[in-house]
């Protein structure tokens, strides 16, 4: 049998498949009406269970496993089918809604804003380029920026949250499973380190660097290259410059921003000390009220799955389902719950999208617990 053969006899089947793949859909939907109808959930875990053993004994052994891969798809299929013909408008989405319509259309240009550091922070750069003229209070670590917006002492918050070379900020993570707030921009910051000390040091000087864990990481080539110097993390690049602008010593320097060079009156030993050009951390900013301002496309979610095997691809193929692309999938641990995670999302899709409107009214069916964390624009 010649090839084409082969590949008509697939294209019968195919046929074959599509025509009762909708017949199936359109029951499904007769079935959504009922559940409705007599105020029945749309999942239903047994009957699934059920059915996905019944299906994987009529393949047989070596058809098993791949027929449970298919039906599992089916059955997310067929309840996003049900959710969207029953029509269902879940409490998120009509506070998501009201958020809408109760922002300003423009972002703010001057708020009270939290920063963590001081004075030429690269949390202070990134404030400077989402706010026009923000007024900036600074904290020593990131819980005190958290601590700001819950308690009311500033209305806006700004955290770095991942950096292209050296990860995500585990610490900012944590907290925000502790934490509640509301995502309503990011920003990514081209970020150049340099090696800032005072005014006749040279390099060969040096016996100590000091600067923020995340940017030691990201000039670790840089730094393995000079001999017989220790490494010191603090709590924020600014801090390292200002630290040594303060110090009588004068073989110690900063991994810090060109900005504090000029501010602490220091000299740029060596400059963009980075392992990669293409260095970029994206910071958030964040508010104790939900704001959703117009050109939102991207959205953020953290959410406690099932702890049973196919949990998390289950979600992921309902993302698949209704086309939405995920950017960023992290995890954490929940505090005093062993081994148990928190899964972190961001997603690409607008707020005025039809499939963004599903799978929030959705949320509740696919996972233990969830924490919407805002619907935004990234800019750079």
């Amino acid at each position: 049998m010649e090839l084409k053969d082969l590949r008509q006899e697939i294209d019968h089947i195919d046929e074959e498949l599509v025509r009762l793949f909708c017949q199936r859909m359109e029951v499904s939907a007769r079935i959504a009406e009922y559940k409705k109808e007599k105020s029945l959930p749309i999942f239903v875990p047994a009957r699934e269970r059920e059915k996905l053993q019944t299906v994987s004994e009529a393949a047989g052994a070596d058809m098993a496993s791949y027929t449970r891969a298919l039906y599992s798809m089916l059955f997310e299929l067929s309840r996003s089918h049900q959710s969207k013909c029953n029509g269902r408008v879940s409490p998120l989405y009509q506070q998501i809604t009201q958020a809408i319509e109760k922002t300003p259309k423009l972002f703010p240009q001057t708020r009270m804003v939290a920063c963590q550091g001081v004075e030429g922070a690269y949390s202070q750069i990134a404030c400077e380029k989402m706010f026009k003229s923000p007024l900036i209070m600074y904290f020593k670590n990131f819980e005190g920026v958290f601590s700001a917006i819950d308690k009311g002492l500033c209305q806006y918050g700004i955290l770095p949250l991942e950096n292209s070379t050296a990860g995500s900020v585990k610490k900012v993570y944590d907290l925000m499973i502790q934490h509640n707030f509301s995502i309503v921009r990011a920003f990514r910051l081209k970020v150049d380190h340099n090696l800032l000390a005072k005014p006749g040091t040279k390099i060969g000087d040096i016996r100590e660097i000091y600067s923020h864990e995340q940017a030691i990481s990201q000039c670790s080539e840089y730094l393995q290259s000079l001999q017989g110097v220790t490494i010191i993390p603090v709590s924020n690049t600014a801090v390292a410059a200002e630290l040594v602008a303060k110090s009588d010593r004068t073989d110690i320097a900063a991994l810090s921003s060109r900005a504090c060079a000029d501010l602490y009156g220091l000299t740029c030993l060596a400059s963009s000390i980075q392992d990669k050009g293409n260095n970029h951390t994206r910071f958030i900013c964040i508010s104790k009220n939900m704001e959703i301002y117009p050109g939102s496309d991207k959205t953020s979610i953290m959410m406690v799955l099932p702890h049973r095997p196919g949990s998390l691809y289950k979600f992921l193929a309902r993302l698949y389902v209704l086309g939405i692309n995920v950017t960023k999938l992290e995890s954490r641990p929940i505090p005093d719950r062993d081994f148990e995670f928190m899964f972190y999302f961001d997603l690409e899709t607008s707020i005025y999208s039809d499939e963004f409107v599903q799978l929030m009214c959705e949320l509740d069916d696919l996972c233990e617990e969830f924490k919407y964390l805002g619907s935004y624009r990234e800019v750079m």
